[in-house]
């Protein structure tokens, strides 16, 4: 998909808050049985097929940072990450924004050894004060939305000034909330995927590119 010239955008002065509408990038949409690169073959045996490899992450990342950087110009902002799966994108993105910003991380878990949404566990609060902060909340996948939802429900008490939503994966098969993010890597089909920090039981989170995993490894024993 062929990305729009961004237009150029003025700096803004930190009282101007940022608008709901100032996201440009369009996001990248992964098709269905799209052809990828080989699976590594240490992991051919648990990985059915690449769907996003190492160096379409690396250049979706360098745009997204970009944007965000735009959008939050001339203001310092508290990058609040969901654990744990965010942990390699995070790390790649904020490596890339031009900005001052302040790291905090809410711990939450909503899958347990299986591949359904289960209940919600909280297992790290905040930690910094974002009264009257931007905040940009960052997750690895939109799904359902619940988590999204949910945390969102506890930053409004907390008064920051606006919150923006970053995803690496918006998966909108799956949605059951009414809730968008404003920063998406890649759209993706309803597929089961791993790697570059997503897991199925605390496993796969170390690949460098996102898979699709072989049915019979999410299957129970």
């Amino acid at each position: 998909m062929k990305r729009p010239s961004p237009r150029p955008t003025p700096p803004r002065s930190p009282a101007q808050p940022i608008s709901p509408s100032t996201s440009k990038t369009k996001s990248r949409t992964v098709k269905p049985g799209a052809r990828g690169t080989m699976v590594p073959k240490e992991w051919r045996d648990d990985v059915d097929r690449v769907l996003i490899t190492p160096r379409q992450i690396s250049r979706r990342i360098r745009e997204l940072s970009t944007e965000i950087s735009r959008d939050f110009s001339g203001r310092e902002m508290v990058v609040v990450s969901l654990l744990n799966g965010t942990v390699l994108f995070l790390a790649d993105l904020i490596r890339h924004l031009s900005l001052p910003l302040r790291l905090d991380f809410i711990g939450v878990s909503s899958y347990g050894a299986g591949t359904e949404s289960g209940e919600l566990v909280f297992t790290k609060e905040l930690r910094l004060d974002v009264r009257g902060r931007d905040v940009l909340l960052i997750d690895d996948i939109l799904d359902t939305g619940r988590t999204m939802m949910r945390v969102r429900e506890i930053l409004t008490p907390l008064a920051p000034r606006c919150v923006r939503t970053c995803v690496l994966l918006d998966k909108p098969a799956r949605r059951v909330e009414s809730i968008q993010a404003d920063y998406v890597g890649f759209v993706i089909p309803d597929l089961f995927v791993v790697g570059y920090g997503l897991d199925y039981a605390e496993r796969y989170r170390n690949l460098p590119f996102v898979g699709v995993l072989k049915p019979e490894r999410s299957s129970p024993a």
